[in-house]
């Protein structure tokens, strides 16, 4: 199945998302991570489209998104959560699973949580964190604001593959058609005519003026919904310290939480492949 490709005006910015799946089919929201766009959920989203409706959005900056006019105050998770509402709201969506790899799980948790935008309360109904988790290891955010901020320009789009197929090992596996595909869709020409990652490098404000941005514990705490944590199980961003908190807090003393570690991945697992599904799969069925 092929996706629709949308676009929706929320908080002021044109936002564009692919739909899968039939319109009157239970919703899942699958957001991508920091740097990346929604095409990284295509597989996953075809494996669902039978089943779901699946909404994948690029986020503002990244994709085909507008580029947010005032970066410092709008690349955060709060005015993220502000477009998910309105989304919401335009697509008619009452209730939804939500899947987030990385900064898309914290989207979903914020989301979720309704603290930031109180319509959104009650309206998730499940919860997947893609290696994604109310901490963050410092060391692994002082990594991504080392590279965010300044993405590489290559003259050629191989090249820029060859660039994605080294710092997205983490990854796992993905075919050499899945790289090809992960590249044309995150890949945006510069007026010198070289080619470099399709995202806005102003988003990486959110790491330098916003530091703790990802510390969302308070969010976490107000959960009351079944939560899957897939941990990469070389996970440089996730500790095992915090999945021991996750545990003790919020839908973890709740009985809510799963964690799984997820073989042969770092940060984070591509959810491309029968395994990665088969997790999804069970999550949401219970959910």
């Amino acid at each position: 199945m092929s996706p629709i490709s949308r676009y929706a005006t929320c908080a002021g910015y044109e936002i564009h998302y692919t739909e899968w799946g039939q319109p009157d089919a239970p919703v899942v929201i699958a957001w991508h991570g920091l740097a990346r766009t929604g095409r990284d959920m295509d597989d996953l989203a075809a494996h669902l489209a039978d089943r779901y409706r699946v909404i994948c959005p690029d986020t503002i900056g990244r994709g085909l998104s507008q580029w947010s006019r005032q970066p410092l105050h709008e690349y955060r998770l709060a005015f993220y959560a502000r477009i998910a509402a309105d989304l919401f709201d335009q697509l008619g969506i009452e209730r939804a699973h939500w899947v987030g790899t990385s900064m898309g799980g914290a989207i979903g948790t914020v989301c979720a949580a309704g603290v930031f935008e109180p319509s959104l309360r009650g309206r998730i109904a499940s919860l997947l964190l893609n290696d994604n988790a109310p901490r963050l290891a410092d060391a692994a955010l002082e990594r991504i604001k080392a590279y965010a901020g300044q993405p590489p320009a290559f003259d050629t789009v191989a090249e820029l593959e060859a660039f994605f197929r080294q710092v997205y090992q983490p990854y796992g596996w993905l075919s050499d058609a899945q790289w090809r595909r992960l590249t044309e869709t995150s890949t945006r020409r510069l007026p010198d005519g070289r080619v470099t990652p399709h995202y806005d490098p102003a988003m990486v404000q959110q790491f330098t003026h916003h530091e703790n941005d990802y510390l969302i514990w308070d969010h976490y705490d107000r959960l009351n919904i079944p939560v899957l944590c897939l941990r990469g199980a070389d996970s440089d961003l996730v500790l095992p310290e915090t999945i021991e908190e996750m545990h003790r807090r919020g839908p973890g003393a709740k009985g809510l939480l799963q964690v799984v570690e997820v073989p042969g991945c770092g940060h984070a697992p591509a959810l491309n492949v029968p395994e990665h599904y088969a997790l999804v799969d069970g999550f949401l069925a219970r959910g």
